[in-house]
């Protein structure tokens, strides 16, 4: 007996129809920034990767539209563009928040207090893995390493890094960001929204007042190894366990508290903080290399 393709659930419509062009308005803005991408690689299709984020910049995802364009620009078939933006999870496929908050899930962050905070900020905002807030402002992700493990747990938003996060300084961020509260990284250039970091990303200069000089470096606790390496040996800090002295000798100080200036990263001791918490502020982050 056979079984015809309805009851299988197998649909037979016509094939997708090519993606619409952009209005004359929209090409006629992006073509001359395609161009000045495309100006800069020898060979034009290595711009691939800036124009995909010049497309997500207009829309703020990247569409069959966008990838119809850049495939136009660099004389490719849009066979060969999707294949690259469906590979690199930078590039969104659908609508997506002002703010991309991404909650690292690996290994370190994890066990850290990521999947915590993973867990608070999906029922916080109601929302699950890829989804958008009714109100359009924050996408959750969960994501994999953002090579900041020495201050995990790490919560990023639009690539912008934010330190040794809580569930309760995850949640009050996003808060922040919902109410249009100033939000600022533990360290790097102040947010911008996903658009914006999108054209960023694309090649194009931040034009914002104070942006580039405020843009970061890695955090001190990430320049111990190149200080070592530079011979610039500081005195030897051991940590012992909160109000212990060392060899179960009789403590007749107070316990340590780290100053603001320090840092430290989550894993010199145990601590409750977080980098973006009001009471344990973020000292000054170092620029690389001193």
């Amino acid at each position: 007996m056979t079984t015809d393709s309805s009851e299988r659930g197998v649909g037979l419509g016509m094939p997708e129809l090519p993606a619409p062009d952009y209005p004359d308005d929209v090409r006629a803005r992006l073509e001359p920034d395609a161009r000045e991408v495309i100006a800069r690689y020898p060979d034009s299709r290595s711009a691939l990767l800036p124009l995909l984020h010049l497309v997500q910049s207009e829309e703020g995802h990247v569409t069959r539209t966008g990838m119809r364009f850049c495939a136009q620009m660099l004389g490719l078939t849009t066979a060969e563009v999707t294949a690259v933006a469906t590979f690199y999870s930078m590039y969104r496929r659908r609508p997506s928040g002002d703010y991309q908050v991404g909650v690292c899930t690996n290994t370190l962050c994890a066990v850290m207090g990521g999947d915590a905070i993973f867990e608070e900020l999906q029922e916080h905002l109601g929302v699950g893995n890829g989804e958008t807030t009714d109100d359009g402002l924050v996408t959750l992700e969960h994501i994999e390493c953002n090579a900041a493990c020495d201050y995990a747990p790490v919560v990023m938003v639009n690539w912008e890094f934010f330190d040794n996060q809580t569930p309760a300084s995850a949640r009050r961020m996003v808060d922040d960001l919902r109410a249009g509260r100033p939000v600022s990284p533990t360290r790097g250039a102040p947010l911008c929204t996903f658009k914006e970091t999108a054209r960023i990303l694309a090649g194009f200069p931040d034009e914002r007042e104070g942006a580039v000089e405020a843009g970061g470096s890695a955090g001190p606790a990430s320049l111990v190894g190149l200080k070592l390496a530079k011979g610039e040996h500081s005195a030897a800090r051991v940590v012992h366990p909160r109000g212990a002295a060392p060899h179960g000798e009789p403590s007749h100080e107070p316990p340590h508290e780290p100053s603001p200036t320090e840092h430290l990263s989550s894993h010199d001791a145990p601590q409750d903080t977080s980098a973006s918490d009001p009471s344990h502020p973020a000292g000054p982050t170092a620029e690389e290399g001193e």
